[in-house]
């Protein structure tokens, strides 16, 4: 084969982590439309306060109860708040929240497990009956209580659901660091002069995140579930806020006498962005995967 004809061969290899990304993309439909899906969260999230046309918190109690039309796609409240501006602006709320509290459950939860997969012992027992203390409750109820006792803020919602998150991520990473503590590639990189703690983060540690990536995504859509939850008892975020939970309260005291687009559409909110978080789960672990990178 001429030189020529070896340089017009195609390249079988992701060159880096951006041209890896985008094959693992182009290469899945699914992953493509929850990333498709996840950048309208994220447009809305930033840009929502300035998308909308009204403020979320201004009442007019002229247009209360008014069905969706072209003035107010989604109608509007019993104050007289368009419904569409709240649902909008409460993106950014909800997924702050979801955010916040998951990457806090992720970095605790990985790194205690971590310690406890790799290197056994008494601290291994003790954060094991620590991790079953907190799943011996209903993790809800978990999150209530500490909301309960430290006061209904957003700081505590975030602290309350990261709480309840951190023994999934924790046995997840202690699994995959014990079962690989001892493979070929973890004694070599040792028999090369790495020490326990190089070892542990840049060779096996890796290794442990394509599974995590899966309980980040469905976490995501948990933590804004747990928000909303909290909020539509009235443990949550408190009025006149704009939050999906609570705009599914109060639509739900009007859903009888027929204004169903108070709840109806925080509701298809929530379950958009649940949804997206679950069909993102695969993709994620296909990106932080080494074994995809070839």
């Amino acid at each position: 084969m001429t030189d020529s004809a070896q340089n017009l061969s195609p390249q079988t290899t992701t060159d880096g982590p951006l041209a890896h990304m985008v094959y693992v993309l182009r290469s899945n439909p699914v992953t493509l439309l929850a990333f498709a899906m996840f950048l309208v969260l994220i447009v809305a999230a930033l840009f929502g306060p300035s998308l909308v046309a009204y403020d979320p918190l201004a009442s007019n109690a002229s247009r209360a109860l008014q069905p969706p039309s072209w003035d107010h796609l989604f109608g509007t409240d019993n104050l007289g708040r368009d419904v569409f501006s709240r649902v909008i602006v409460a993106t950014r709320l909800d997924l702050a929240i979801s955010i916040a509290a998951v990457a806090l459950s992720f970095v605790i939860g990985s790194v205690l497990g971590a310690i406890a997969g790799y290197w056994g012992g008494w601290l291994d027992a003790v954060l094991n009956r620590l991790f079953d203390t907190i799943m011996a409750f209903p993790l809800f109820v978990l999150a209530m209580g500490i909301v309960a006792a430290l006061g209904n803020t957003v700081e505590n919602i975030v602290y309350a659901t990261a709480v309840i998150n951190i023994p999934f991520y924790a046995r997840l990473v202690r699994a995959e660091v014990n079962i690989r503590r001892d493979s070929g590639f973890a004694l070599a990189a040792k028999l090369s002069g790495n020490s326990d703690l190089r070892v542990l983060a840049l060779h096996i540690y890796p290794n442990a995140l394509p599974p995590m990536m899966v309980q980040v995504s469905l976490n995501l859509g948990w933590a804004i579930l747990n928000a909303a939850g909290l909020s539509f008892i009235g443990m949550g975020v408190r009025p006149p806020t704009a939050e999906w939970g609570i705009m599914v309260a109060e639509g739900a005291n009007f859903i009888v006498s027929g204004e169903w687009w108070l709840a109806f559409f925080p509701g298809f909110a929530l379950m958009f962005a649940v949804f997206t978080f679950n069909l993102l789960g695969d993709g994620l672990r296909d990106m932080v995967d080494p074994r995809q990178r070839t």
